[in-house]
């Protein structure tokens, strides 16, 4: 709600004629220039998309698992708990996308920060010129934008570069993640992705499930945290499922639990809870989380995210029941109709 308001100080010495034009003229001259700055919006601020419309990032591939990228929208049939919903909205692979690049800036990546700034250097040479990126990272000062969504990669190479050379602490993961969600939410009906670059520690998370793991019993302690009941989780899932956000994990090697110094039981499941939850954002959104076992692959894997947007097609249809928000799950499937192709995207979705 935009909220105009005036005040004209006249004299009182002045005539109520001309108290009454000068009011005129104040008010019609303040109204023209808002409808001047309405105008001047651009389209991503004025566009939007309804709520009632799935949205989806889909992957095709032939039975050799190579990626087909030439098809349109009569080659897809998308199905909702099995019943056929028509497309409403296409985009092919080479649409451009509007993606956050979220950095891990905790005290967990402080020793290789440098490695970090080379990969994202790679992955911006990798991606689409009209590819709009923002830069965000989070320590334990909280979540910060970096950099506002932009086209221009030296603005975005120097945001990233002074990003990484500060930071330390804590590791609020699942704000970020809601923070980029709240920026990707004003870039309208483009296609959207996020790129997030670390350990999976979040540190509010970890705190509730080591206060699981107390609680458990010894025998029970492998099994004791349900990495899927966090609500820091599903807050961050159903964000992502209402704008059709795809969430690409690059998991760092400080938080694979298989390197851990020493097999503490307890600390094991805190870690394999992190790992699977990462696991459970590229996998419920049409993602891929690529774990990097050795920080020389991080350019490499970088670059193979960029090359993974390039071959998403991106696909909306209406909901058979828009209205209805009963939290049950909703299965989808989609199927390619040339060939023996198989498509690959999220697998549903919670009514929320």
């Amino acid at each position: 709600m935009v909220d105009l308001m005036f005040r004209l100080l006249i004299p009182a010495s002045v005539c109520k004629k001309a108290q009454r034009l000068a009011l005129i003229t104040a008010v019609t001259l303040g109204f023209g220039s808002f409808l001047a700055s309405s105008r001047a919006q651009t389209p991503d601020e004025v566009l939007t998309t309804s709520t009632a419309l799935v949205q989806l990032n889909v992957g095709v591939v032939d039975k050799r698992g190579q990626v087909i990228t030439n098809l349109s929208a009569n080659d897809f049939s998308v199905f909702e708990d099995g019943v056929r919903r028509p497309i409403v909205h296409f985009e092919p692979t080479e649409a451009p996308f509007s993606l956050v690049m979220l950095l891990d800036t905790s005290g967990s990546t402080v020793t290789f920060r440098q490695q970090i700034n080379q990969a994202a250097l790679r992955f911006l040479d990798a991606l689409s010129p009209e590819d709009r990126v923002a830069v965000v990272d989070f320590n334990g000062k909280g979540t910060k934008l970096d950099l506002p969504f932009s086209t221009h990669r030296d603005r975005i190479a120097y945001a990233i570069s002074i990003t990484l050379q500060t930071g330390k602490g804590s590791t609020p993961l699942y704000d970020a993640l809601k923070f980029s969600l709240r920026e990707l939410s004003r870039e309208g009906q483009r296609r959207k992705a996020i790129v997030v670059l670390t350990d999976g520690l979040d540190t509010e998370v970890r705190n509730s499930d080591r206060a699981i793991v107390s609680r458990a019993s010894e025998s029970d302690v492998p099994t004791a945290i349900k990495p899927g009941n966090s609500p820091q989780l599903a807050s961050v899932l159903s964000d992502a499922d209402h704008q059709g956000v795809t969430i690409f994990p690059l998991a760092l090697p400080s938080g694979d639990p298989k390197r851990l110094p020493l097999p503490d039981p307890a600390i094991t499941a805190m870690y394999e809870a992190a790992h699977t939850r990462l696991q459970m954002l590229a996998d419920r959104t049409g993602g891929r989380l690529h774990e990097i076992r050795r920080l020389d692959q991080l350019s490499t894997l970088y670059a193979q995210v960029a090359a993974d947007l390039r071959t998403l097609y991106s696909i909306a249809y209406q909901a058979p029941n828009p209205g209805v928000r009963d939290g049950k799950w909703r299965e989808i499937r989609v199927e390619v109709g040339r060939g023996e192709l198989v498509a690959s995207t999220k697998p549903g979705y919670y009514a929320k």
